[in-house]
């Protein structure tokens, strides 16, 4: 797909050119939208590779925001090597303990009890001290990056944070890639197209889908993790429901079942966010329109327009 990865070099490049403009604000703006398109990337798995349609998936995002809030001490920094990975694993933990149950049942009903166990989550860190109530965790000193005596990087230093991020992002679209080009992943997708089959095929369907919902929710976690670095605060509305609305939402502008798609959904729904609260306070009802437009007119999301482009305009395939 020489074309692609031309297009996707260039996106890589100019990302990592970005800081060098010198707005201190785009800068963390796109560090935040980086920091989505990780979540993006996590619920990408379980809904456009796995056919797992989760609406509660803000509650690992949430998890792993939290571990930071609540290790992180009152008068030093906390270590980003030893909270980060804790953050990801308890995630991922909290997702298999949910996926245990909402694995063995389908369609709307999996829908409904990811959504409860999502508000299960939200009432726990928003009803009871552990979770400091709505009021949330602030965070005085961003985690530091110190191995013994040596510091790679600054988390206080938002370019720094900026490129760290940057980093995670890259990796975590590696790893998905990779993954779902194994045996792991081909078989993910087959369940999608037909789970009855793949049972009867003598693949361990249930275990599959445990396995896709437990990476999904680690890396739900991740990106939760980076949002309070980035933030320096949690609250629960971190696991609300409409957390989840809008990471689907990203999946629906960019196109479900593309890791490509999953980031350019997170890019647009941030500028989206941006340009049409600028013009008017209801930006929710643009936005809105602009989805059902992109619903009915690109099905595909935004990722499917090289591809629509070529095929109607130029004529053939896509050069592969």
């Amino acid at each position: 797909m020489t074309r692609r990865r031309i297009a996707l070099a260039v996106a890589v490049l100019l990302l990592a050119l970005f800081p060098l403009t010198g707005s201190a604000f785009y800068t963390e703006l796109v560090t935040k939208v980086m920091i989505l398109a990780i979540f993006a990337l996590s619920l990408d798995l379980l809904v456009g590779y796995t056919g797992l349609v989760s609406f509660g998936h803000a509650a690992y995002y949430g998890v792993g925001a939290y571990v930071l809030g609540l290790m992180a001490p009152k008068y030093e920094a906390a270590n980003l090597w030893l909270t980060l990975p804790v953050a990801i694993a308890v995630a991922g933990i909290a997702a298999l303990a949910v996926g245990a149950f909402v694995v063995r049942v389908k369609g709307i009903y999996f829908i409904m009890v990811t959504l409860a166990f999502a508000q299960m989550f939200y009432f726990v860190f928003h009803d009871t001290a552990f979770g400091r109530g709505s009021d949330g965790i602030s965070m005085n000193f961003k985690p530091t990056a110190a191995i013994g005596a040596f510091v790679p990087f600054d988390l206080a230093n938002a370019t720094h944070v900026y490129y760290f991020v940057f980093v995670l992002l890259a990796l975590v679209f590696v790893f998905l890639r990779l993954l779902l080009r194994s045996t792991f992943g081909r078989a993910l997708q087959g369940i999608r197209s037909n789970e009855h089959r793949m049972r009867s095929l003598g693949f361990p369907v249930y275990l599959y889908k445990l396995a896709s919902f437990g990476i999904a929710g680690a890396l739900a976690g991740l990106a939760g993790y980076l949002y309070a670095l980035q933030f320096g605060f949690v609250n629960p509305e971190l696991l609300s429901w409409h957390q989840s609305g809008n990471v689907l939402l990203m999946l629906i502008l960019g196109g479900q079942g593309s890791l490509i798609g999953a980031v350019v959904g997170a890019f647009a729904f941030v500028a989206m966010e941006e340009i049409y609260s600028a013009v008017t306070t209801h930006w929710q009802l643009l936005l809105g329109a602009t989805i059902i437009a992109l619903v009915i007119f690109l099905p595909g999301g935004l990722a499917s327009v090289a591809q629509r482009f070529q095929r109607k305009l130029i004529g053939g395939p896509p050069n592969e």
